[in-house]
């Protein structure tokens, strides 16, 4: 952890303040380093240079800068989304890849998958330490259109990777929750609402039909498995729901769940784009109902993408996530394999063509594609170096996502995505939980375990 709740503070030239709408805390932090502190909000002006909290972080503050730096800057890769078709069964709305792909395009062979595990098997093994497995996760589209190479891929390497499956949920029969339940895959599913009509404003079959009963049964046949999840993709749709999707969430005993912003890289999902304010006010409405949920249980449902944010404060390094950091994940901590083989710094470039890294089989594997020009567009973007992130006081706990949404809807990297102003608002609610003692109420048990603390100050 990088910092601890203070009563009062010296704020000196290197730090600014931040109001958190908090009654008693406001925020101090270097937006360099990503170094925080609360403190109270009537003695932030006390003398501008010198004291405790100023001294304190003086002295650790190139250690933090080194720490960032290697956060953001030299990790290698050490997972990767595998995308063996094209093909979806569904048509969502605001879905990430072309139309065309979803409803004709190809399969990964079974030979062809089989052949990339190996290969990136033997490049992960050149990059991480001996004893630690790479994650790969079988993506969207949808994984299951596939699933006999998918489930030859999982038994060939099982001593090589640690396996997760994201799917729509709709293929899932008895037999496919054994297999994959049977060899500890990870499990995600999605659904975007509380009852069907809800759910089938934005995800439907090619027909038009709904897939909303489907997932709630595949959500009955995963009860009681330690590694599912659900992702409900946050959209004007639903937004007026959110509340009663967590309740659904935690009545289902849905361990982890996902409540995320509608990535609008491509054009149909900006249709269904909430305002910012909307965003704010329906996710932090359902945020507190997990927390009433779990006083009143002793049950804790983690919304992971907000978890990760709350991390990403106490413990940069120990995220889960990498989106909300910049340069983000994409291309650094993992990479994504297309159906066609070819290499993409990140699933959500896939349907982007000039975001292709080369065919991981016969261009030269995943060396190339991280040095390839379509990779490094995406690992430099720097929230550092351009307006108005650069100006921003918590960039650093935003990461000003998604890069392939601000090259597509805003026409380049050096812009920000669709929920700047969410963003902040998201931040300074986590920094509220922080203040109030909260935090670990949303996170986690045990998060901390591999941690240590490396500033606590309280005066």
């Amino acid at each position: 952890m990088m910092a601890a709740v203070l009563n009062r503070a010296n704020i000196g030239p290197a730090l600014v303040s931040v109001d958190i709408g908090h009654d008693v805390y406001a925020a101090v932090t270097d937006p360099n380093t990503a170094f925080w502190a609360l403190v109270d909000k009537t003695r932030i002006a006390e003398s501008l240079a010198g004291g405790p909290l100023l001294d304190a972080y003086r002295n650790k503050a190139d250690t933090f800068a080194r720490e960032l730096h290697a956060l953001r800057f030299e990790l290698k890769p050490s997972g990767v989304y595998l995308n063996p078709t094209e093909r979806c069964n569904l048509n969502c709305t605001y879905c990430y890849l072309p139309g065309e792909q979803r409803s004709g395009g190809s399969h990964m062979p079974t030979e062809t998958l089989l052949a990339s595990l190996g290969k990136l098997r033997d490049y992960f093994r050149s990059v991480m330490p001996e004893g630690h497995k790479p994650r790969a996760i079988f993506h969207g589209a949808e994984p299951m259109m596939n699933k006999d190479a998918v489930f030859a891929a999982i038994d060939a390497f099982a001593d090589d990777f640690t396996f997760g499956l994201q799917t729509n949920g709709t293929l899932l029969n008895d037999a496919a929750v054994e297999f994959l339940t049977s060899r500890n895959v990870s499990i995600g599913l999605s659904l975007d609402g509380p009852s069907a009509d809800i759910t089938d404003a934005t995800r439907r079959t090619w027909g038009g039909k709904s897939v909303h009963a489907k997932v709630l049964a595949a959500m009955g046949k995963l009860k009681g498995y330690g590694s599912w999840s659900v992702i409900a993709t946050c959209t004007t749709e639903n937004l007026p729901y959110l509340t009663q999707m967590v309740e659904l969430f935690h009545a289902n005993e849905v361990p982890t769940c996902m409540l995320n912003t509608v990535r609008c890289t491509l054009p149909g999902a900006r249709g269904v784009k909430p305002s910012d304010g909307d965003m704010a006010k329906a996710f932090f409405a359902a945020m507190d109902r997990t927390h009433e949920l779990y006083r009143e249980s002793g049950q804790k449902l983690i919304v992971a993408n907000f978890a990760n944010i709350l991390i990403g404060i106490l413990a940069p390094t120990a995220r889960r996530l990498m989106c909300d950091i910049s340069p983000c994940g994409g291309g650094r901590a993992f990479f994504a394999l297309a159906a066609d083989g070819g290499l993409y710094p990140c699933s959500e470039f896939i349907g982007l063509p000039s975001f292709n890294g080369g065919n991981l089989l016969t261009d030269g594997g995943v060396e190339a594609a991280l040095a390839s020009a379509a990779f490094q567009t995406v690992t430099t973007r720097d929230v550092d170096t351009f307006s108005p992130c650069n100006e921003c006081a918590i960039r650093h706990f935003c990461g000003s996502p998604c890069p392939a949404e601000a090259y597509e809807m805003n026409g380049s990297m050096e812009k920000t995505g669709a929920f700047c102003e969410f963003y902040k608002e998201q931040v300074n609610y986590a920094l509220r939980l922080i203040a109030d003692g909260k935090a670990d109420d949303y996170l986690w048990d045990g998060w901390d375990e591999d941690t240590e603390t490396v500033f606590d100050l309280t005066l």
